[in-house]
C-alpha cells in the first residue's frame, strides 16, 4: 500500500542529493556542515523506522549540534546565470508557472481520485501522496520542457534550502515538542498554576489567562496548534467551559486566533517570520516580526474582548 513509505522515500532521496551537492561545493567553506545536516535528514526519512528511538534521538542531537555550532553556510554552486534566467523568462513568459501550478492541481485531483482506491493508497495519507505525486510530475514536466542539466533542479532546491538553513526543520521540531508537552502532562501542571492564580469567581481573569496563555505558549512553541491542547486542557476545559458554562466552539475558535497573534511575534514560527527574511535577503532578520507586532497586539486585545463577549452570552 502506498503511504508514508513513498513520501519519506522521495524526501530522503532529495536530501541525499542535497548532501552530495553540498559536499562537492568547493566554493562553500562550510560545505561539510551542510552535507552532514542534509545527510542526517536523509537518513531520518529513509531509515528512521529501522534505527529505533535511540538512533533517531542521536540523529536529532546531530542536527542540533551542526545547527548550534554555526557549521552551516550558504552554498556557492551556480546552476544558471542571471542572464540565462532572464532570457528564459522573456521567452516563456507566464507559462513558466505551469510546472508550479501542476503541484496543487495534482494534489487536489489526486486527493479526490485516490479516495476511491483504499486498497492501493493509504486512506489516511491520500493528500500527502497526491501532493508528492504532484511534485514528481512537475519535476518531470520541467525536465521535458526546459531540458536542464540533470543536477540543476536539485541545485536550485539546495539554493533555497541553504537560504533558509536549519530553520527549515524548526516547525517539525516544535510540533514534536507539542506532542512531548501533551504526553508529559504539562497542561495539568499549567492548569494547577492558573487555578491558583485566578481569583475565585473571576470570569475575566480566566479569560485573560486563557487568551494570553495561548499567545505566550504559541510564542514559545512556535505553533498555535501545539499550544492549543496545553491551554485548552489547563484553562478552557476545566474553567471556561466546566465552571462558567462557556460555548466550547467559540472558546476553541477564538483561543486559536489568540494563539495566532503570538505567531506574529515570535522567531520560533520560523516558516512565517524567519524564512521570508532569509529568502528576501533582508539584513535585519527580525524585520518581519517588528512589522507585525503593532498588528498582533491590538488583535490580541480584540480577541480577548470577543472571547469574553461571545463565549458566555
Amino acid at each position: 500500500m502506498i503511504g508514508t513509505n513513498f513520501i519519506y522515500a522521495v524526501a530522503g532521496l532529495m536530501f541525499a542529493a542535497f548532501a552530495v551537492l553540498s559536499a562537492t561545493d568547493r566554493g562553500n567553506a562550510k560545505r561539510f556542515g551542510n552535507a552532514g545536516f542534509y545527510a542526517l535528514l536523509s537518513v531520518s526519512f529513509l531509515f528512521g523506522d529501522r534505527i529505533g528511538d535511540i538512533g533517531n534521538g542521536m540523529l536529532v542531537l546531530g542536527l542540533v549540534a551542526i545547527a548550534g555550532t554555526g557549521a552551516m553556510g550558504r552554498g556557492a554552486r551556480a546552476s544558471t546565470t542571471p542572464v540565462e534566467r532572464q532570457v528564459e523568462a522573456t521567452r516563456r513568459g507566464n507559462r513558466l508557472f505551469l510546472p508550479a501550478l501542476t503541484i496543487p492541481a495534482t494534489a487536489l485531483l489526486g486527493t479526490l481520485a485516490f479516495a476511491a482506491m483504499p486498497r492501493l493508497i493509504d486512506p489516511k495519507q491520500i493528500t500527502l501522496v497526491a501532493l508528492t505525486s504532484g511534485v514528481i510530475l512537475a519535476l518531470a514536466i520541467g525536465y521535458a520542457w526546459f531540458r536542464p542539466r540533470p543536477a540543476t533542479p536539485f541545485a536550485e532546491g539546495l539554493r533555497l534550502m541553504d537560504s533558509v538553513s536549519w530553520a527549515a526543520v524548526l516547525p517539525q521540531m516544535l510540533a514534536s515538542l507539542g506532542a512531548v508537552f501533551a504526553l508529559a502532562g504539562v497542561g495539568q501542571v499549567v492548569g494547577g498554576v492558573a487555578g491558583a492564580a485566578i481569583p475565585d469567581g473571576s470570569l475575566i481573569g480566566a479569560v485573560l489567562v486563557y487568551a494570553l496563555g495561548m499567545a505566550v505558549f504559541t510564542m514559545v512553541m512556535g505553533n498555535a496548534f501545539a499550544a492549543f491542547p496545553v491551554m485548552f486542557a489547563a484553562v478552557a476545559m476545566p474553567l471556561l467551559i466546566g465552571r462558567y458554562g462557556g460555548d466550547p466552539a467559540v472558546i476553541a475558535a477564538i483561543g486559536m486566533l489568540a494563539g495566532f497573534c503570538g505567531t506574529l511575534m515570535t522567531p520560533m514560527a520560523a516558516n512565517f517570520n524567519l524564512v521570508p527574511a532569509a529568502l528576501l535577503d533582508l539584513k535585519d532578520k527580525g524585520a518581519v516580526i517588528r512589522a507585525q507586532v503593532p498588528t498582533a497586539l491590538p488583535l490580541l486585545v480584540v480577541n480577548i474582548a470577543l472571547l469574553y463577549w461571545l463565549g458566555f452570552r
